[in-house]
Protein backbone atom coordinates (compact mmCIF):
# COMPACT_ATOMS: atom_id res chain seq x y z
CA UNK A 1 0.00 0.00 0.00
CA UNK A 2 1.38 3.39 -0.97
CA UNK A 3 1.45 5.96 1.80
CA UNK A 4 2.89 9.47 2.04
CA UNK A 5 4.12 8.68 5.55
CA UNK A 6 7.19 6.84 6.81
CA UNK A 7 8.26 5.51 10.22
CA UNK A 8 9.44 8.48 12.28
CA UNK A 9 9.19 7.58 15.98
CA UNK A 10 9.36 4.34 17.91
CA UNK A 11 8.66 3.11 21.41
CA UNK A 12 10.62 0.21 22.85
CA UNK A 13 10.17 -2.25 25.68
CA UNK A 14 13.41 -4.00 26.54
CA UNK A 15 15.12 -4.68 23.21
CA UNK A 16 11.87 -4.86 21.23
CA UNK A 17 10.26 -2.02 19.27
CA UNK A 18 6.72 -2.18 20.62
CA UNK A 19 5.07 0.73 18.76
CA UNK A 20 5.87 2.80 15.67
CA UNK A 21 4.44 6.17 14.67
CA UNK A 22 4.44 7.15 11.01
CA UNK A 23 4.73 10.74 9.85
CA UNK A 24 5.76 13.21 7.18
CA UNK A 25 7.48 16.58 7.15
CA UNK A 26 8.85 19.27 4.89
CA UNK A 27 11.57 21.83 5.62
CA UNK A 28 11.46 24.80 3.23
CA UNK A 29 13.25 28.14 3.20
CA UNK A 30 11.74 31.51 2.36
CA UNK A 31 13.18 31.29 -1.19
CA UNK A 32 11.04 28.19 -1.78
CA UNK A 33 13.87 25.65 -1.61
CA UNK A 34 12.97 22.24 -0.18
CA UNK A 35 15.80 21.66 2.28
CA UNK A 36 14.71 18.35 3.78
CA UNK A 37 11.78 16.00 3.94
CA UNK A 38 10.24 12.96 5.56
CA UNK A 39 7.73 11.02 3.50
CA UNK A 40 5.95 12.90 0.72
CA UNK A 41 6.26 16.71 0.97
CA UNK A 42 3.38 17.11 -1.47
CA UNK A 43 0.89 15.15 0.64
CA UNK A 44 -2.12 17.23 1.65
CA UNK A 45 -3.49 17.49 5.19
CA UNK A 46 -5.23 20.02 7.41
CA UNK A 47 -3.10 22.43 9.41
CA UNK A 48 -5.74 22.65 12.13
CA UNK A 49 -4.58 25.15 14.78
CA UNK A 50 -1.20 25.57 13.11
CA UNK A 51 -3.16 27.79 10.69
CA UNK A 52 -3.92 30.41 13.35
CA UNK A 53 -1.16 32.90 12.52
CA UNK A 54 -2.48 33.01 8.95
CA UNK A 55 -6.03 33.46 10.21
CA UNK A 56 -4.92 36.58 12.09
CA UNK A 57 -2.89 37.94 9.16
CA UNK A 58 -5.56 39.86 7.17
CA UNK A 59 -6.76 41.65 10.32
CA UNK A 60 -3.24 42.73 11.24
CA UNK A 61 -2.52 43.65 7.62
CA UNK A 62 -5.50 46.03 7.68
CA UNK A 63 -4.14 47.67 10.82
CA UNK A 64 -6.87 46.27 13.04
CA UNK A 65 -4.57 45.84 16.03
CA UNK A 66 -3.69 49.53 15.84
CA UNK A 67 -7.30 50.61 15.30
CA UNK A 68 -8.39 48.84 18.51
CA UNK A 69 -5.20 49.53 20.47
CA UNK A 70 -4.29 45.86 20.89
CA UNK A 71 -0.90 45.14 22.42
CA UNK A 72 1.54 42.36 21.51
CA UNK A 73 0.14 39.95 24.13
CA UNK A 74 -3.30 40.34 22.59
CA UNK A 75 -1.95 39.78 19.08
CA UNK A 76 -0.22 36.63 20.35
CA UNK A 77 -3.40 35.19 21.86
CA UNK A 78 -5.17 35.68 18.53
CA UNK A 79 -2.70 33.09 17.17
CA UNK A 80 -3.00 30.79 20.18
CA UNK A 81 -4.28 27.44 21.30
CA UNK A 82 -4.10 28.77 24.83
CA UNK A 83 -4.41 26.64 27.95
CA UNK A 84 -7.37 28.52 29.42
CA UNK A 85 -5.61 29.86 32.50
CA UNK A 86 -6.99 32.80 34.44
CA UNK A 87 -4.29 34.94 32.84
CA UNK A 88 -5.49 33.97 29.39
CA UNK A 89 -9.08 34.80 30.29
CA UNK A 90 -8.06 38.18 31.70
CA UNK A 91 -6.20 38.97 28.47
CA UNK A 92 -9.23 38.03 26.37
CA UNK A 93 -11.60 40.13 28.46
CA UNK A 94 -9.35 43.18 28.19
CA UNK A 95 -9.03 42.62 24.46
CA UNK A 96 -12.77 42.32 23.93
CA UNK A 97 -13.42 45.47 25.94
CA UNK A 98 -11.20 47.38 23.51
CA UNK A 99 -12.96 45.89 20.49
CA UNK A 100 -16.49 46.36 21.82
CA UNK A 101 -17.57 42.71 21.76
CA UNK A 102 -18.38 40.24 24.51
CA UNK A 103 -18.61 36.63 25.57
CA UNK A 104 -21.93 36.04 23.81
CA UNK A 105 -20.36 36.90 20.45
CA UNK A 106 -17.97 33.92 20.61
CA UNK A 107 -19.09 30.88 18.59
CA UNK A 108 -16.18 28.57 19.46
CA UNK A 109 -18.03 26.45 22.00
CA UNK A 110 -16.55 25.67 25.39
CA UNK A 111 -14.48 23.11 27.25
CA UNK A 112 -12.55 22.89 30.50
CA UNK A 113 -9.05 24.39 30.31
CA UNK A 114 -6.13 22.39 28.98
CA UNK A 115 -4.24 23.56 32.10
CA UNK A 116 -5.16 20.87 34.61
CA UNK A 117 -4.57 22.92 37.80
CA UNK A 118 -6.93 25.60 36.47
CA UNK A 119 -9.47 22.98 35.44
CA UNK A 120 -9.27 21.24 38.82
CA UNK A 121 -9.68 24.54 40.70
CA UNK A 122 -12.77 25.39 38.63
CA UNK A 123 -14.33 22.01 39.40
CA UNK A 124 -13.64 22.38 43.12
CA UNK A 125 -15.44 25.72 43.23
CA UNK A 126 -18.24 24.51 40.95
CA UNK A 127 -17.38 26.85 38.10
CA UNK A 128 -18.52 25.78 34.66
CA UNK A 129 -16.37 26.64 31.62
CA UNK A 130 -17.37 29.44 29.28
CA UNK A 131 -16.13 30.09 25.74
CA UNK A 132 -13.31 32.16 27.26
CA UNK A 133 -11.69 28.90 28.40
CA UNK A 134 -11.82 27.40 24.91
CA UNK A 135 -8.33 27.18 23.43
CA UNK A 136 -9.50 28.91 20.22
CA UNK A 137 -11.24 31.88 21.86
CA UNK A 138 -8.35 34.20 20.99
CA UNK A 139 -8.62 33.30 17.32
CA UNK A 140 -12.38 33.86 17.40
CA UNK A 141 -11.94 37.19 19.15
CA UNK A 142 -9.58 38.19 16.34
CA UNK A 143 -12.10 37.16 13.69
CA UNK A 144 -14.82 39.15 15.42
CA UNK A 145 -12.49 42.15 15.62
CA UNK A 146 -11.82 41.79 11.89
CA UNK A 147 -15.56 41.80 11.18
CA UNK A 148 -16.09 44.80 13.46
CA UNK A 149 -13.22 46.67 11.78
CA UNK A 150 -14.89 46.28 8.39
CA UNK A 151 -18.46 46.86 9.64
CA UNK A 152 -19.39 43.31 8.67
CA UNK A 153 -22.00 41.13 10.41
CA UNK A 154 -20.76 39.54 13.62
CA UNK A 155 -23.30 36.75 13.90
CA UNK A 156 -22.14 35.08 10.66
CA UNK A 157 -18.39 35.60 11.06
CA UNK A 158 -17.71 31.85 10.71
CA UNK A 159 -19.55 31.37 7.41
CA UNK A 160 -17.31 30.28 4.56
CA UNK A 161 -18.63 33.12 2.39
CA UNK A 162 -18.20 35.81 5.07
CA UNK A 163 -15.70 38.44 3.87
CA UNK A 164 -13.51 37.73 6.91
CA UNK A 165 -13.18 34.04 6.02
CA UNK A 166 -12.72 34.77 2.32
CA UNK A 167 -9.87 37.17 3.08
CA UNK A 168 -8.25 34.58 5.36
CA UNK A 169 -8.28 31.87 2.69
CA UNK A 170 -6.89 34.30 0.12
CA UNK A 171 -4.09 35.43 2.44
CA UNK A 172 -3.21 31.86 3.36
CA UNK A 173 -3.09 30.82 -0.30
CA UNK A 174 -0.83 33.73 -1.19
CA UNK A 175 1.53 33.07 1.72
CA UNK A 176 1.81 29.42 0.71
CA UNK A 177 2.12 30.16 -3.03
CA UNK A 178 -1.07 28.30 -3.94
CA UNK A 179 -4.14 29.26 -5.99
CA UNK A 180 -6.94 29.95 -3.53
CA UNK A 181 -9.20 27.52 -5.38
CA UNK A 182 -6.74 24.72 -4.63
CA UNK A 183 -7.00 25.19 -0.86
CA UNK A 184 -9.14 22.39 0.55
CA UNK A 185 -11.59 23.63 3.19
CA UNK A 186 -13.09 21.92 6.21
CA UNK A 187 -14.61 22.89 9.55
CA UNK A 188 -12.41 22.84 12.64
CA UNK A 189 -13.33 21.63 16.11
CA UNK A 190 -14.11 25.21 17.12
CA UNK A 191 -16.52 25.59 14.13
CA UNK A 192 -14.24 27.97 12.20
CA UNK A 193 -13.19 27.14 8.64
CA UNK A 194 -9.83 25.41 8.36
CA UNK A 195 -7.67 24.56 5.39
CA UNK A 196 -5.50 21.77 4.07
CA UNK A 197 -2.33 22.17 2.05
CA UNK A 198 0.69 20.12 1.00
CA UNK A 199 3.47 20.01 3.60
CA UNK A 200 5.79 21.87 1.22
CA UNK A 201 3.39 24.81 0.84
CA UNK A 202 2.53 25.00 4.54
CA UNK A 203 6.23 25.04 5.40
CA UNK A 204 6.80 27.76 2.79
CA UNK A 205 4.03 29.81 4.42
CA UNK A 206 5.78 29.59 7.78
CA UNK A 207 9.12 30.48 6.21
CA UNK A 208 7.58 33.61 4.70
CA UNK A 209 5.83 34.45 7.96
CA UNK A 210 9.24 34.52 9.61
CA UNK A 211 11.10 36.10 6.68
CA UNK A 212 8.67 38.15 4.57
CA UNK A 213 11.17 39.62 2.12
CA UNK A 214 9.64 40.43 -1.26
CA UNK A 215 6.07 40.64 0.07
CA UNK A 216 3.98 43.81 -0.18
CA UNK A 217 4.93 46.28 2.58
CA UNK A 218 1.63 45.93 4.46
CA UNK A 219 1.82 42.14 4.45
CA UNK A 220 5.49 42.06 5.38
CA UNK A 221 4.81 44.38 8.31
CA UNK A 222 1.87 42.20 9.42
CA UNK A 223 4.06 39.07 9.28
CA UNK A 224 6.67 40.77 11.44
CA UNK A 225 4.03 41.94 13.91
CA UNK A 226 2.66 38.39 14.31
CA UNK A 227 6.05 36.68 14.52
CA UNK A 228 7.31 39.25 17.03
CA UNK A 229 4.20 38.97 19.21
CA UNK A 230 4.26 35.16 19.28
CA UNK A 231 7.97 34.87 20.06
CA UNK A 232 7.89 37.68 22.64
CA UNK A 233 4.85 36.25 24.46
CA UNK A 234 4.95 32.46 24.13
CA UNK A 235 2.96 32.13 27.35
CA UNK A 236 -0.05 33.54 25.45
CA UNK A 237 0.35 31.11 22.52
CA UNK A 238 0.05 27.92 24.57
CA UNK A 239 0.74 27.68 28.31
CA UNK A 240 2.67 25.93 31.06
CA UNK A 241 4.36 22.60 30.25
CA UNK A 242 3.54 22.79 26.54
CA UNK A 243 6.05 22.53 23.70
CA UNK A 244 5.07 25.71 21.83
CA UNK A 245 5.65 27.90 24.87
CA UNK A 246 8.81 26.11 26.04
CA UNK A 247 10.36 26.01 22.56
CA UNK A 248 9.79 29.70 21.92
CA UNK A 249 11.11 30.61 25.36
CA UNK A 250 14.28 28.61 24.75
CA UNK A 251 14.50 29.90 21.18
CA UNK A 252 14.77 33.48 22.47
CA UNK A 253 13.09 35.17 19.54
CA UNK A 254 14.54 32.97 16.79
CA UNK A 255 12.00 30.12 16.78
CA UNK A 256 8.24 30.34 16.25
CA UNK A 257 6.13 27.28 17.08
CA UNK A 258 2.45 26.45 16.67
CA UNK A 259 0.88 23.07 17.22
CA UNK A 260 -2.30 21.77 15.61
CA UNK A 261 -4.72 18.95 16.33
CA UNK A 262 -4.31 15.41 14.98
CA UNK A 263 -0.54 15.37 15.20
CA UNK A 264 0.27 18.54 13.24
CA UNK A 265 3.16 20.83 14.16
CA UNK A 266 4.46 23.93 12.38
CA UNK A 267 7.70 25.69 13.23
CA UNK A 268 9.35 28.77 11.79
CA UNK A 269 12.99 29.75 12.10
CA UNK A 270 13.66 33.46 11.80
CA UNK A 271 16.51 34.75 9.64
CA UNK A 272 19.84 34.13 11.33
CA UNK A 273 18.63 31.17 13.39
CA UNK A 274 21.06 28.85 11.59
CA UNK A 275 23.83 31.40 11.16
CA UNK A 276 24.33 35.01 10.21
CA UNK A 277 23.15 34.63 6.62
CA UNK A 278 20.51 31.95 7.00
CA UNK A 279 17.06 32.79 5.59
CA UNK A 280 13.73 32.13 7.25
CA UNK A 281 12.81 28.46 7.34
CA UNK A 282 9.45 26.76 7.75
CA UNK A 283 8.85 23.22 9.01
CA UNK A 284 5.55 21.37 8.66
CA UNK A 285 5.15 18.03 10.46
CA UNK A 286 2.30 15.54 10.73
CA UNK A 287 2.06 12.31 12.73
CA UNK A 288 -0.34 10.16 10.75
CA UNK A 289 -2.17 8.50 13.67
CA UNK A 290 -3.02 11.87 15.27
CA UNK A 291 -0.60 11.28 18.17
CA UNK A 292 -3.03 12.13 21.00
CA UNK A 293 -0.27 12.08 23.63
CA UNK A 294 2.00 14.34 21.49
CA UNK A 295 4.96 12.07 22.29
CA UNK A 296 5.86 11.51 18.64
CA UNK A 297 5.14 15.04 17.44
CA UNK A 298 7.30 16.58 20.16
CA UNK A 299 10.14 14.13 19.63
CA UNK A 300 10.12 14.46 15.84
CA UNK A 301 10.00 18.27 16.01
CA UNK A 302 12.99 18.44 18.33
CA UNK A 303 14.91 15.83 16.32
CA UNK A 304 14.44 17.88 13.13
CA UNK A 305 15.56 21.06 14.88
CA UNK A 306 18.58 19.22 16.25
CA UNK A 307 19.47 17.87 12.80
CA UNK A 308 19.22 21.36 11.31
CA UNK A 309 21.44 22.82 14.03
CA UNK A 310 18.69 25.13 15.27
CA UNK A 311 19.09 24.07 18.92
CA UNK A 312 22.27 23.85 20.94
CA UNK A 313 23.00 21.05 23.42
CA UNK A 314 22.10 23.35 26.31
CA UNK A 315 18.82 24.32 24.66
CA UNK A 316 17.97 20.68 24.03
CA UNK A 317 18.71 19.93 27.68
CA UNK A 318 16.19 22.59 28.71
CA UNK A 319 13.60 20.89 26.49
CA UNK A 320 14.43 17.32 27.55
CA UNK A 321 10.97 16.72 29.05
CA UNK A 322 9.59 16.85 25.47
CA UNK A 323 12.25 14.70 23.78
CA UNK A 324 13.61 13.95 21.31
CA UNK A 325 14.55 10.78 23.21
CA UNK A 326 12.99 9.84 26.56
CA UNK A 327 13.17 6.92 28.95
CA UNK A 328 9.94 5.09 29.76
CA UNK A 329 9.33 4.27 33.42
CA UNK A 330 6.69 2.02 34.96
CA UNK A 331 4.69 2.83 38.07
CA UNK A 332 7.60 1.76 40.29
CA UNK A 333 9.90 4.18 38.43
CA UNK A 334 11.80 1.31 36.81
CA UNK A 335 13.13 2.08 33.31
CA UNK A 336 11.43 -0.36 30.92
CA UNK A 337 12.16 1.16 27.49
CA UNK A 338 12.51 4.38 25.59
CA UNK A 339 10.83 6.65 23.07
CA UNK A 340 13.05 7.84 20.24
CA UNK A 341 13.10 9.25 16.70
CA UNK A 342 13.36 6.59 13.99
CA UNK A 343 14.53 8.53 10.94
CA UNK A 344 17.42 10.24 9.27
CA UNK A 345 16.37 13.58 7.81
CA UNK A 346 16.44 13.34 4.02
CA UNK A 347 18.06 16.47 2.64
CA UNK A 348 16.45 18.09 -0.39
Amino acid sequence: MNTPYQPVFEVTRGKIVESIHFGAAAVVDSHGRLLAQLGDPQAVTFLRSSAKPFQALPFIERGGHEAFGLDAREVAIMCASHSGTDEHVATLKAMQAKIGIGLDDLQCGMHYPFHEPTSDAMKVRGEQPTPYRHNCSGKHTGMLAHAKLRNMPLETYLDLNHPVQESIVQAFAEMCDMPAENVELGIDGCSAPNFAAPFYHAALGYARLCDPFGLAPERAAACRTIASAMTAHPDMVAGPERLDTALMEVGAGRILSKTGAEGYQAIGLLPGALGADSPGIGIAIKISDGDPSSRARNGVALAILKALGALSDSQLEQLAEFGPQKQIYNYRKISVGEMRPAFLLERG
